[in-house]
């Protein structure tokens, strides 16, 4: 196995600009947060949520395989010739900044194509980031799971880097987290950090937790929960002692508990749901929106749903449908929904009305709301 070396800054210094070079400093330099390369098209850059052509030429098959594949390693060349896709970091410096990419390089419809996601070099902390104040809440545990939940691109990464950095800042912990690949190197403060990249630093996941029982971590990043043994790994690190953090794709923070339960057969979900009321310290979901403030290009929507002795009893009793209330009228223990976190949003000059009005999950809630009816209270909705 490669040893890191510092991998990520030694590879700028150790290379020649390649051509696909400056497309990534484009994207820089318009503030973009992704780039995209498809065969037949420009290349796009998507500024503040909208995808936005640059003005030159379209790639052609040739030019898109000379732009990419200098990009591959062996190991990740290997990947895509076998999978049709490979994902991988990548850095660059731009205006004497070190910046990083999370590149996905695929095969559609017989081209290659490249969709590159720009990581700040930078960790913002939760004002930087709008998030609510009570996010705090969940870094000061000592053992438990903590999941982001939303969509692709809907800054569960971002946040979940903010929060580790939270606890650097402030305890003297070890963090260990594995990731595929490595999206925020941390500068360690009061923390010891150790960050392992699949692939580079250990072979699988499987591997790498199994390693991990062995290192005496604190506080554990899994990444995705995307199948059942990285579910189950992950449950079982946070049974044993650990502050586990982890990010599932789901619309909701209430929505989690199902979209968990649909990785597993049905005589598992009781034993699961207690495993998940018993360890589960809480779920944030998120999603990103347009701001109307200058300097700002997009801000989160987020749900908190902290696993209070209501949100407990529920998720035993096979009573989700009762959890978006839950978390409604559970603004003493910090949480919020969509509709109150849209609210604050309007409230401080941070998103458009009609933008709120238009992806709040409940329409007529959200209008009470910025009436100043107080719709945590029970029975308003």
């Amino acid at each position: 196995m490669p040893q890191h070396d510092d991998f990520y800054d030694s590879f700028v210094d150790k290379r020649q600009d390649i051509e696909v070079d400056k497309l990534f400093r484009a994207c820089v330099r318009l503030d973009g947060s992704d780039l995209h390369l498809k065969v037949g098209k420009p290349p796009f850059v998507r500024v503040d949520g909208t995808l936005r052509p640059l003005n030159r030429d379209p790639v052609d098959d040739e030019e898109m395989v000379r732009l990419c594949f200098p990009l591959l390693n062996d190991r990740n060349r290997k990947i895509f010739e076998r999978d049709g896709g490979a994902d991988f970091a990548y850095s660059l410096e731009v205006d004497n900044v070190n910046w990083r990419f999370r590149v996905n390089l695929l095969q559609q419809l017989g081209h290659v194509g490249l969709v590159a996601r720009k990581v700040n070099s930078w960790i913002p902390d939760f004002a930087n980031l709008n998030l609510p104040p009570s996010i705090e809440r969940l870094c000061n545990f000592d053992q438990g799971m903590v999941l982001l939940a939303g969509v692709t691109g809907s800054g569960k990464s971002t946040t979940i880097a903010s929060m580790l950095d939270y606890i650097n800042h402030r305890k003297r912990k070890h963090i260990l987290t594995l990731e595929d690949p490595i999206e925020f190197v941390f500068t360690e403060d009061k923390c010891l950090i150790n960050q392992r990249e699949i692939g580079l630093d250990v072979v699988d996941f499987e591997i790498g937790m199994k390693h991990a029982v062995r290192e005496d971590p604190d506080i554990m990043l899994v990444g995705e929960m995307r199948d059942r043994e990285t579910f189950m790994t992950a449950i079982h690190a946070a049974e044993t002692g650990h502050l586990v953090f982890g990010t599932i794709h789901a619309s909701s923070a209430a929505s989690t508990i199902g979209r968990i339960l649909d990785l597993f057969p049905r005589d598992m979900h009781m034993s699961l749901r207690s495993a998940i009321a018993f360890n589960m310290r809480g779920i944030i979901a998120q999603k990103l929106l347009p701001s109307i403030k200058e300097g700002i290009g997009r801000v989160p929507s987020v749900e908190i749903m902290n696993f209070n002795p209501t949100v407990r009893k529920l998720v035993l009793e096979e009573q989700d449908n009762k959890l978006p209330e839950a978390i409604r009228i559970g603004a003493q223990d910090g949480m919020q929904d969509f509709i109150m976190s849209l609210k604050q949003l309007v409230d401080d000059n941070l998103l458009d009305r009609e933008v709120a009005l238009e992806v709040a999950p409940n329409r007529e809630a959200l209008k009470m709301a910025l009436k100043g009816i107080d719709i945590s209270q029970p029975g308003i909705l």
